[in-house]
C-alpha cells in the first residue's frame, strides 16, 4: 500500500468508526428521536454514490470505508423507524 492509499485509509477508517457511538448509543437508548431522518437519507444516498465511485475507478480504500459507512448510516436509519413512538 502506498503512501496515497495509507492516508485514504486513514480517512476512511476515521469518518466510518465516527458512526459508531451514534448507532451504539440509538440502540442502547431505543431512541432516534432527535435523529433527523432527511440529514440520514441525503447522506446515506451520497456514501452510496461514493462507493459507486470507488468501484468505478477501483479506489479500495473508497470502497471499504464506504461500505461500512453506509452499513452504520443505515443501521440508524433502519432505528429510526424501528424506535418511532407509537
Amino acid at each position: 500500500m502506498d503512501h496515497v492509499d495509507l492516508l485514504g485509509a486513514i480517512a476512511g477508517s476515521l469518518t466510518t468508526l465516527s458512526f459508531i457511538p451514534q448507532v451504539w448509543k440509538t440502540w442502547c437508548s431505543r431512541s432516534a428521536g432527535d435523529i433527523s431522518l432527511g440529514m440520514f437519507v441525503l447522506f446515506s444516498l451520497g456514501v452510496a454514490l461514493w462507493l459507486a465511485y470507488g468501484v468505478l475507478i477501483d479506489a479500495t480504500p473508497i470502497v471499504l470505508s464506504n461500505t461500512v459507512t453506509l452499513v452504520l448510516a443505515g443501521s440508524i436509519l433502519v432505528m429510526k423507524f424501528l424506535f418511532r413512538p407509537n
